[in-house]
Parts: C-alpha cells; sequence; structure tokens
C-alpha cells in the first residue's frame, strides 16, 4: 500500500494529511479556507488518490500560513507514500479545460523538486485567497514532494483557471504514480528516485 501520513505543527499552523496514492479519490478536507478545500477535493477526486487533510491555522492574522503549510505537509506525504518508486509510471501531463479556460500539467517523479508555473490571474483573490497563493502553494508541494511540475493555464475566468490547474495537477499525478512497470523496477537510469 504506497500510502503517505504526515503531521507538522508549528506556533502558526498544525496540519495533518493521510493520503494513499491507490485509492478511489476518497476526499475528508477540511483547512478553514473553504475554497482550498474545493479545489483540493477537485485535485485528488480526479486523480484518484485519497486525501484526509485537517488544518488549524493563524486564520485571525493571514491565510498565507496555512496554504503555505498544507502544500509542505502534502509534498511530504506524497513523498512518503512515492517511496522508493518501485514500479510506478514516473511521467505524465494532463491538460484540462474547464469553459473557456485551459491548464497543462506535465509531471516528473523523479525526486527532484522544481516549478514552472506561467499563467495569469486577473483578480487579487480568488475564493478568498491571494492569487499569488497558489503559485507557492504548489511550488511548496512540489519541493516537498520532490516532483518537478511545469503548470502552463489560460483563460477569462480565475474560478475556472484554478480548477482547471488543480484538476490537471491531480490527474497526472495519478497517473505518474500508476504502477505500470515490473514492480521492483524503479524508474530511473540512475537506479533511484
Amino acid at each position: 500500500m504506497r500510502t503517505g501520513e504526515v503531521t507538522r505543527e508549528t506556533k502558526e499552523t498544525c496540519i495533518h494529511v493521510r493520503l494513499d496514492a491507490d485509492g478511489p479519490g476518497n476526499v475528508d478536507i477540511g483547512t478553514g479556507v473553504p475554497f482550498l478545500d474545493h479545489m483540493l477535493g477537485s485535485m485528488t477526486r480526479h486523480g484518484k488518490i485519497d486525501l484526509c487533510c485537517r488544518a488549524k491555522g493563524d486564520l485571525e492574522v493571514d491565510i498565507h500560513h496555512t496554504v503555505e503549510d498544507v502544500g509542505i505537509v502534502l509534498g511530504e506525504a506524497i513523498r512518503e507514500a512515492i517511496g522508493d518508486g518501485r514500479g510506478m509510471k514516473r511521467f505524465s501531463h494532463a491538460i484540462i479545460p474547464m469553459d473557456e479556460s485551459l491548464a497543462t500539467v506535465a509531471l516528473d517523479c523523479g525526486g527532484r523538486g522544481y516549478l514552472v508555473f506561467q499563467g495569469c490571474f486577473s483578480q487579487k483573490l480568488i475564493g478568498g485567497i491571494e492569487s499569488d497563493l497558489f503559485e507557492h502553494f504548489f511550488s511548496s508541494l512540489c519541493n516537498r514532494a520532490g516532483l518537478n511540475a511545469h503548470i502552463i493555464f489560460h483563460g477569462k475566468n480565475d474560478h475556472h483557471q484554478c480548477e482547471a490547474v488543480f484538476k490537471a495537477f491531480g490527474i497526472a499525478l495519478g497517473d505518474a504514480l500508476t504502477i505500470t512497470r515490473d514492480p521492483d523496477e524503479i524508474p530511473s537510469t540512475k537506479g533511484v528516485i
């Protein structure tokens, strides 16, 4: 079973994430930030990854700490679920439309965290979250998970763009984590992820 479970407690937040890379997409999410809950639910449902995420943060100060720390802990749980990567597909991509918006995500689960995030939101806030925090969320997640992700999107409606990104990321991640090889084979010419 490829699972990850991580708890992180700081003076600003307490985050607990449990995920199953081989699940059907069951979700139980409560971060205190409803739009983030919606995006995480879309990501993991479409990626067929089970996710339980609980967060308590200093929302009276700002939602920045909660959004960032959820990305950090989710990334660590993904890394734990990947383990040594034996048998996994490793690479994937997804192109997802949502009305006038289109998001493309290409992923490599090869252990090297890096994010390219190309696209522009027109509003300062999306669902109550500062729009620049979405790039920060994915950067935190990718760095901790060891994922190389290229996220490219365009459209007119920021909600649609954001949701298309999360869905595309989830679908690409779920597919990249799929066991498609010999279960003893590590998908790397180096012999290690």
